[in-house]
């Protein structure tokens, strides 16, 4: 993986912690992706889907985004159901799903140790998603998945988090116009304990489908 202004390279050296963490993956799974994992999806795009790293054996296996771990499930069924992806959920990124619509990236692009990136580790990796924000000239909404994403985003506006708070189904205008939207995480945890379910990320997904205009037109104009 080559760097570039808006993805790590391969061997990015920026987080000691994450390097180690990174170098025993290999060893121990030669065969994985082992590194950082690049957004995913049409950079015109109007919607902006916002996570919080690669799951140790989801997208830092595949090398895909939210992909080979239980908390794509959730997430790319209801991509589909509202037109913000076609095709199939094979768990694979061999499985020819594609995304119309929508650009997936996570706040920290390495797995780290218990699924948890430090404070320092965000802020660090906060450049690529700077620039990767910068890109999207198109985007009018960003979906934030759980706390960190949503601050993650907040600190690219230089807004204190006290001053706009988390709450799932939250939609809060930032100072350009571009909407932020709140859901819990799509996590095992989440989805297994009933804090998130099914119809309550929908109701998030769905409403920003509406806020942004997406509709069976935007669908039809090519899938990326």
């Amino acid at each position: 993986m080559t760097e570039t202004i808006s993805t790590p390279g391969r061997d990015c050296p920026l987080c000691p912690r994450l390097v180690s963490y990174r170098e025993a993956n290999r060893e121990k799974w030669p065969t994985w992706h082992n590194a950082p994992v690049p957004g995913w999806g049409p950079p015109d795009a109007p919607l902006l889907v916002l996570g919080l790293a690669p799951g140790v054996k989801g997208a830092n296996r595949t090398g895909r985004p939210f992909t080979g771990d239980h908390a794509g499930k959730l997430l790319y069924a209801t991509l589909l159901k509202f037109g913000l992806a076609q095709g199939v959920y094979g768990e694979d990124p061999e499985d020819g799903l594609q995304l119309v619509g929508t650009r997936i990236v996570n706040a920290v692009r390495c797995v780290p140790p218990e699924n948890l990136p430090t404070p320092a580790e965000i802020r660090t990796c906060s450049r690529f998603l700077k620039a990767e924000r910068e890109a999207m000239t198109g985007v009018k909404a960003v979906l934030a998945l759980g706390l960190v994403a949503h601050n993650a985003l907040l600190r690219l506006y230089g807004i204190p988090a006290a001053r706009v708070k988390f709450a799932h189904g939250a939609m809060h205008a930032m100072p350009d116009g571009i909407l932020l939207a709140d859901s819990y995480h799509v996590s095992r945890y989440n989805t297994q304990t009933g804090r998130l379910t099914t119809e309550m990320f929908e109701a998030v997904v769905g409403e920003l489908a509406a806020r942004i205009g997406w509709n069976g037109e935007d669908r039809a104009a090519g899938v990326r």
